[in-house]
């Protein structure tokens, strides 16, 4: 096989979308456009990857990193102009070039094969990416000679009524033989009304030189669907969730209802799992067999293991055991270690902290910056007390501890191992293993001490 190279074309502002993020950075299901474009190239046989990149760039490359090489267009002078700023890493080696547009995330590394396939069996100097349109107004058409090879690309405002009725239109994605590529491009002529260099003129000089350039049918057009203004952003969103949800159904994920159900690409859910409408995975989540998810949950770049329930409640990088159960309305925060069987209730909140296996915090409490053993309950309305006003500190509870509610555990402290803390302290010393500890003033009743207040007159 031959070496194989790659144009993504990632330097046009994107003025339709109106905002100050640079176009191809917009996210669908959670990862920037030219991000997909350059994971699904990535899972092809390429030797180099060029990022024509231009408005924008330093964000473009700090997103990318090293998963490409780049050239930059100063100026947006058309898509043949873009091409050409890549002649200094690739013009005059022997291979083929793939140009896609970094704005088309939904294209698939399969169908960018099948394009190299096509160009190489017809020994072809350019091929076409096309797409069969029901309405395909403003785009170019593709007219075919006899032999089925590309006759002409015609623009639509420049297309006769017959040329207009033709359904096949170029999608911006092609395939070049590199050498002729970059020698054609020195012979595009900007001599148009937006006085640009436009990348089809390529393949009318390699048409008059007498080259074959063919075209291969894309098997669905929304893979070409180009992404312009905020409608197209939000119809690829529709588009990709659609495949990834697919994707995990039929993987053995139950998904009550797809069309409410938010999952990004590189989401990881084991078989038996029920996701609930109204659930947004993101980020790196890897969830295990047979958990329960949702409704109404988010859940980013969390480790979570096998039957595991979640219900109405937020997770974000952290790493949650099996047979956990979280919710409702419960927050974890990053850098939380649960471990198994454990038990998180409604409006607790866990931040930086590590819950061993089969502890409890049931309801209305807060526990950050904390270490928690095994069998540890901890009740109702009881916090670790961590932060100083100027430094966050560090709370132990050790295996078998018991709070009682509406305790404050103000750190740095260490409840010991098996101890009990009686509902309502406020916790400022170490206690020791096995200790009850009481941090409150002693009941006083004063008898018919109301009637003194006279407040019932």
């Amino acid at each position: 096989m031959s070496n194989r190279f790659a144009v993504i074309l990632a330097a046009g502002q994107g003025t339709r979308m109106k905002s100050k993020l640079y176009k191809v950075l917009h996210p669908v299901c959670g990862k920037p456009m030219v991000e997909h474009v350059v994971d699904q190239i990535s899972n092809l046989s390429v030797e180099e990857i060029v990022a024509v990149v231009g408005h924008g760039a330093e964000q473009v490359k700090e997103m990318l990193g090293e998963k490409c090489k780049y050239a930059l267009q100063d100026q947006q002078l058309g898509t043949a102009h873009a091409v050409m700023q890549a002649a200094s890493l690739l013009e005059g080696r022997e291979g083929t070039t793939l140009v896609v547009c970094g704005d088309t995330p939904l294209i698939r590394a399969e169908t960018m094969e099948e394009l190299f396939r096509h160009h190489t069996e017809h020994s072809a100097k350019a091929t076409v990416l096309t797409a069969d349109m029901d309405n395909p107004a403003g785009y170019g058409r593709v007219v075919r000679n006899t032999s089925g090879h590309v006759e002409k690309i015609v623009e639509h405002k420049d297309a006769s009524e017959e040329e207009r009725a033709i359904t096949e239109i170029n999608t911006g994605t092609y395939c070049f033989d590199n050498k002729a590529l970059f020698e054609a491009l020195q012979s595009v002529s900007n001599e148009n009304s937006q006085g640009e260099y436009y990348l089809p003129d390529v393949i009318e000089i390699l048409k008059g030189q007498g080259e074959t350039v063919t075209a291969y049918l894309a098997e669905n057009p929304d893979e070409t669907l180009g992404v312009n203004d905020r409608v197209a952003l939000s119809e690829a969103e529709r588009l990709m969730r659609e495949r990834i949800n697919e994707i995990h159904m039929r993987n053995g994920v139950t998904l009550i209802d797809p069309a409410n159900t938010y999952i990004g690409v590189d989401i990881e859910i084991g078989r038996d799992t029920l996701i609930y409408p109204g659930t947004i995975l993101s980020g790196t989540t890897v969830i295990g067999e047979e958990c329960i998810i949702g409704p109404n949950t988010e859940i980013d770049s969390c480790e979570i293991g096998n039957k595991t329930v979640i219900r109405q409640s937020a997770a974000f990088k952290s790493s949650i055991g099996s047979n956990v159960n979280i919710g409702p309305f419960a927050h974890i925060r990053p850098d939380s270690a649960l471990g198994n069987d454990v038990k998180i209730g409604n409006f607790v909140e866990i931040k930086k902290a590590v819950i061993g296996d089969s502890s409890k915090a049931s309801h209305l409490s807060y526990i950050g910056d904390a270490e928690v053993g095994r069998d540890v309950n901890i009740g109702c309305g009881s916090i670790t007390v961590n932060y100083d006003g100027k430094n966050k500190f560090l709370t132990k509870i050790e295996d078998g501890v018991f709070i009682g509610c509406n305790s404050n555990l103000v750190a740095p402290v260490t409840i010991g191992k098996g101890a009990y803390v009686a509902a309502g302290s406020t916790i400022t010393e170490n206690v020791p293993p096995d200790a009850l500890s009481l941090a409150r003033a002693r009941q006083v009743n004063k008898e018919n001490y109301v009637q003194k207040l006279n407040i019932r007159k």
